[in-house]
């Protein structure tokens, strides 16, 4: 049945709609409009109750002053002449539906409207102090009574010589407070309705921004949204729809860098199967090739997989560098060693063109990195000043150290980077002079990679070039490593 029930309600969209911002608003703003229209009916019910006994009290006592004034005189020796007062005294009583008593100075009951309990003796805190020239009014909630004590005194001395007790029931009050609060009911029910009603309509206008917010973020499934979202309804909408056009921005910039790699990698993948496809068929049409020809374009052929192995390499290298910085190994390293190692592996590649490899070492540094992915970032940039530059050049290398980062600074006397291509140069597949990078077998992704490696380090790199005077690349990374950085 329970779940059966859970259907149903998530069928009609129920729990949903008890989830939502919506009915939170509109529960709230009936507790605010409601809560007070129930405690002022609490409080007028009670105002008349009230005041309906006490003014109940008040005509009693009046009219019971001036009757316990006139009987002074009645009372003589403790007997009791009331003659003149028996049907005023009887009518009073059914007045106010009530009972009355008179007590002489012997604390008996002379007389009883009731006729119950004349001739007994009445002790009470009331009338002991009737007897000390005090009256008492006081009501009772538990028994519905209003019970009031008047001293009878004489009129020649004013000495005390007998005591009034009334009892007056107040159900009549009861009943019209209950008549009241059924009126007042009435009107509370169409309070609420109305607070229902302004309820949900105030909560609907308040969560309308968002719902403009919602429909935007739909759009997103079917493509990027023309234009910007602008709700200023709301200082929360407005930067909630900053926020959501910065994060569009980023989103439409890596939808198009995501199609730009594509078609980068589609078209550098495609290159050199493009020519190992024309060499082959070069071959495959001609009959009798001679060796050498042959050989020739066996040794394009293999040049052309080779190129198409250092990108796919290039390719993998990237993605295992796009991927989050827990992959990193970091373990203390020699960085000064590190980059002689480098050095030694490329100073054949630089001694084919008499390219000179200084390294200066100011400090001996030490520093917690991932031995592999910094090799490969400083490799790539070595690699490229010896690429990109002259016959019979330099390259300078520089390592140096403050308190906190390390410093790598490869220079060359290459043929230097134009100005509009210097902020371009760490995306992939970009190349400055394409031909000139074709000829010494550039991807393109080199850069990327060593951009890559550094911002998981947490470090820095920039670049400073004049074109044809060489390139400054400067590399900073914490000693330290630190994940929350």
């Amino acid at each position: 049945m329970k779940k059966i029930l859970n259907r149903f309600l998530e069928k009609t969209g129920i729990i949903r709609y008890v989830k939502s911002l919506q009915f939170r608003i509109f529960v709230i703003f009936c507790i605010i409009g409601i809560l007070p229209i129930q405690l002022m009916k609490m409080n007028i019910l009670n105002n008349y109750e009230e005041q309906s006994i006490i003014q109940r009290g008040n005509m009693l006592q009046n009219q019971c002053n001036n009757l316990a004034d006139r009987m002074g005189d009645a009372i003589k020796d403790n007997t009791i002449d009331l003659t003149d007062y028996s049907l005023e005294l009887e009518q009073l009583a059914n007045l106010y539906n009530g009972r009355l008593v008179i007590v002489n100075s012997d604390f008996t009951i002379i007389m009883d409207t009731y006729g119950l309990d004349t001739g007994k003796i009445l002790v009470s805190r009331e009338v002991l102090e009737c007897f000390r020239g005090e009256s008492s009014l006081s009501h009772s909630k538990d028994s519905s009574f209003i019970e009031l004590a008047l001293p009878i005194k004489e009129s020649v001395n004013r000495e005390v010589v007998g005591c009034l007790v009334v009892s007056s029931e107040t159900a009549d009050v009861m009943v019209n407070r209950d008549e009241l609060s059924r009126q007042v009911f009435l009107l509370q029910m169409g309070l609420a309705f109305v607070v229902l009603l302004a309820a949900f309509y105030a909560s609907r206008m308040l969560v309308k921004p968002f719902a403009k917010v919602t429909a935007a973020l739909e759009k997103i499934s079917g493509g990027f949204m023309e234009g910007d979202l602008l709700i200023l309804d709301y200082t929360e909408t407005q930067e909630m729809s900053e926020a959501y056009n910065q994060m569009l921005g980023r989103m439409k910039t890596l939808d198009d860098s995501r199609q730009e790699f594509v078609s980068n990698v589609s078209h550098e993948l495609k290159t050199p199967i493009t020519s190992m496809k024309v060499l082959a068929d070069s071959l495959l049409m001609q009959d009798d090739v001679p060796a050498e020809l042959y050989k020739e374009f066996m040794s394009d052929i293999a040049e052309e997989i080779e190129r198409e192995n250092k990108i796919i390499n290039d390719l993998l290298s990237l993605v295992k560098l796009d991927k989050k910085a827990s992959d990193l190994h970091i373990q203390t390293t020699n960085i000064n060693e590190l980059i002689e190692l480098i050095l030694k592996r490329l100073r054949p590649i630089a001694a084919k063109r008499q390219i000179e490899l200084v390294l200066d070492s100011y400090k001996p540094v030490i520093a917690q990195v991932d031995e592999t992915k910094l090799t490969l970032a400083l490799s790539n940039l070595v690699e490229n000043a010896i690429k990109y530059n002259k016959d019979g050049g330099w390259v300078h290398l520089s390592i140096n150290m403050d308190h906190k980062y390390f410093y790598v600074k490869v220079e060359d006397s290459g043929i230097g980077i134009p100005k509009e291509d210097q902020e371009h140069v760490f995306e992939r597949f970009y190349r400055v002079d394409k031909s000139h990078s074709r000829e010494i077998g550039g991807t393109g992704l080199g850069l990327a990679i060593t951009r890559s490696a550094i911002l998981m380090h947490h470090g820095i790199i920039k670049v400073f070039s004049q074109e044809g005077e060489g390139t400054t690349f400067t590399v900073r990374v914490p000693l330290i490593y630190s994940e929350e950085e």
